[in-house]
């Protein structure tokens, strides 16, 4: 019997968690934090459903916290077996999940002090002990090349275009005749999108679980060079700073390679660029070593060097550097996490520049619901930072030619290349999104889907 169960990321674009069950033996692909709404975040804390020692393997997509973020609660509570992923990916990961036990400490710690936690005292939902133990779990592996995460069922690792390392899995479990053939999209990057290559094509499968972020809509047409330009201009004009809440991974080093060719090429002057998170500043160490995963031809268009970094782009390390920046009167662009603006440095260069209308804010990849990020970009009068309500003065600017999932059209171009699966689950995406993206395929494929809940379980030998 093979059953997949949805554990997460159904209904909701975080805490992507799905456990496959064939012939007694469990693979769970993705392990990831939920975040967002408060009625989401308490999932965190739920208990695994089946016990964490009977899992063979984790077949983790990509590094980002909402698909790896639960790692090491899985390892406190039991688990032991391979985490497998690229090697990229394996580069990647020690930065986030440390980076992630650091702010459930500061998240406790915090709660203890104001009071506010049901539990006396409150704690971390994991530590960098237990990180630890989680980056000795982790077997980097070439893409393209065949694994096998637990007996009768072999694997492998596509290009999915979606941050350094992304993969979507392709799997092949034993059968009676054929193999059931499933494949797991992960996160799916757009094509043309600076700095990663576009998704490979997926292969055939009779199962497809996909994501749909951005089911219910597509992205304008952009030219990212061009609107970064303008609304990077425009912040020079306003004669202030601007804000970018970045993701540390992936979208840091996107916006660094753009404004570094841009101010290169004479299309911006140049202004100071500042990467204000110490996570960030190892990453794109992380990628420099990984070149051989980019694509470089904004930069060859321009006729400039493709370098990631310049004498121009200033390393905030640590809080003295990152406080150092509140000195700076004038034009310049700051760059830091957390990219949903639900933590980090980000949110003391907000509460001293919302209230200054020479400031920009721009806001360069999806916002959940519930985040500060949604909140602003919904047109919030005041914002609140550390328990205090900032008057938000500042322009307010989007760049979707950032977003790192595909869109409607985009995901039903990725998958036109494949024959109609048996069966197609649609997760990562808010209800809206997942139900636009069911009739987007069903209209322009012919393909019905299923939208799962959490909990939710199939028998996929059934037809």
């Amino acid at each position: 019997m093979t059953t997949l169960r949805f554990l997460g990321s159904a209904g909701t674009v975080s805490g992507s968690r799905h456990l496959l069950e064939h012939d007694g033996k469990r693979i769970l692909v993705d392990c990831g934090l939920f975040q967002g709404e408060k009625r989401l975040r308490e999932h965190n804390w739920d208990r695994f459903p089946v016990p964490p020692d009977s899992i063979e393997a984790v077949v983790l997509t990509h590094g980002h916290i909402d698909h790896s973020g639960w790692l090491p609660r899985l390892t406190r509570e039991g688990f032991r077996g391979p985490i497998l992923t690229t090697r990229a990916t394996a580069d990647l990961l020690g930065l986030l999940l440390y980076d992630s036990a650091k702010c459930q400490d500061e998240d406790a710690a915090y709660a203890n002090r104001k009071g506010y936690s049901k539990h006396s005292p409150a704690l971390p939902l994991y530590d960098q002990r237990d990180v630890e133990r989680t980056l000795r779990l982790v077997k980097p592996l070439d893409r393209e090349s065949w694994f096998s995460p637990a007996r009768g069922i072999r694997a492998r690792f596509h290009d999915a275009g979606h941050m350094l390392g992304s993969s979507f899995v392709e799997m092949e479990l034993d059968r009676a005749g054929d193999p059931l053939r499933c494949l797991f999209s992960g996160d799916v990057g757009r094509y043309d999108a600076p700095l990663y290559n576009d998704p490979v094509p997926p292969p055939p499968c009779e199962v497809l679980v996909c994501e749909s972020t951005y089911g219910d809509r597509d992205h304008p047409v952009s030219r990212p060079l061009d609107e970064l330009e303008a609304v990077t201009k425009e912040a020079i004009l306003r004669g202030g700073m601007m804000l970018v809440a970045s993701f540390a991974i992936g979208r840091c080093q996107q916006l660094v390679y753009l404004l570094r060719t841009l101010m290169a090429a004479g299309r911006l002057p140049e202004i100071p660029v500042w990467i204000d998170s110490p996570m960030a500043v190892e990453a794109t160490e992380v990628f420099r070593r990984h070149v051989e995963e980019h694509d470089f031809t904004e930069a060859r268009m321009q006729g400039v060097s493709h370098s990631l970094a310049s004498p121009w782009v200033r390393m905030a390390r640590t809080a003295e550097e990152s406080k150092a920046i509140n000195a700076h009167d004038g034009a310049g662009i700051v760059i830091a996490s957390s990219g949903m603006m639900n933590g980090g440095r980000i949110l003391h260069h907000l509460a001293r520049r919302l209230p200054d209308p020479r400031t920009t804010v721009l806001v360069a990849g999806f916002q959940a619901t519930g985040t500060r990020g949604r909140t602003l970009i919904d047109g919030a009068e005041f914002l609140t930072i550390h328990g205090r309500d900032i008057p938000v003065r500042a322009a307010v600017r989007r760049v979707d030619a950032l977003s790192g999932h595909g869109d409607r059209h985009e995901i039903g171009r990725w998958l036109s290349a494949m024959p109609a699966p048996r069966r197609v689950f649609l997760v990562h995406g808010e209800p809206p999104a997942a139900r636009g993206m069911a009739e987007h395929l069903k209209t322009t494929l012919g393909w019905e889907s299923t939208i799962p809940a959490i909990g939710d379980s199939f028998d996929l030998t059934v037809p």
